[in-house]
């Protein structure tokens, strides 16, 4: 099984994505920590150094990488989906989630975060409800399902997931002998 998860920077996306692999005794993947492990910089320096178009040629690569593993879960970063060509290879992956926070949400969740360079600017809730507003579309074009991360623990994000997933691929978690893995 392959499970993606894209959304704003901040939804929870790593958060949920290593316990949710961890609940189906999958491997986990962070398109992010990956990038930064290939570069051998953090992205924000990379970034700075050499630009965002270069960035996101690494980052499409890294994307196409770790889908053609074939399984395990997969956080992705935030702007994944400004590629054309990424949100076609999210589209074709077989279970693709849109953890949708508020820009509100994430702000709350965000605030006191200085490593994070989009809330580095004057008005940092102004900025996410630019992003949310440019992304939004783009998230739910490349995602088959979209939950909503409210306030919810984590914990209670990742049963809402596993229960979806229960539902649209009954047969996901089947052992060889039919019976089912206790969660």
């Amino acid at each position: 099984m392959l499970c993606v998860l894209i959304g704003m920077p901040g939804s929870g996306k790593s958060t949920v994505g290593r316990q949710l692999a961890r609940r189906l005794g999958l491997s986990f993947s962070d398109t992010d920590q990956v990038l930064e492990s290939r570069l051998g910089c953090s992205i924000r320096e990379f970034f700075e150094a050499q630009g965002e178009s270069a960035f996101r040629d690494h980052e499409e690569q890294t994307l196409a990488d770790c889908l053609a593993q074939g399984q395990g879960v997969i956080s992705t970063g935030g702007g994944i989906v400004l590629r054309p060509g990424n949100r076609e290879r999210l589209r074709a992956a077989p279970c693709v989630i849109y953890l949708r926070a508020s820009p509100e949400d994430i702000y709350r969740r965000l605030r006191h975060d200085t490593s994070r360079p989009l809330l580095q600017v004057a008005d940092p809730l102004r900025k996410l409800k630019e992003l949310y507003a440019d992304r939004d579309p783009l998230y739910r074009e490349a995602s088959g399902y979209v939950v909503e991360t409210g306030r919810p623990t984590v914990a209670a994000l990742v049963n809402v997931i596993s229960m979806q997933l229960d539902l649209a691929m009954p047969n996901r978690l089947r052992s060889p002998s039919g019976e089912a893995p206790k969660l």
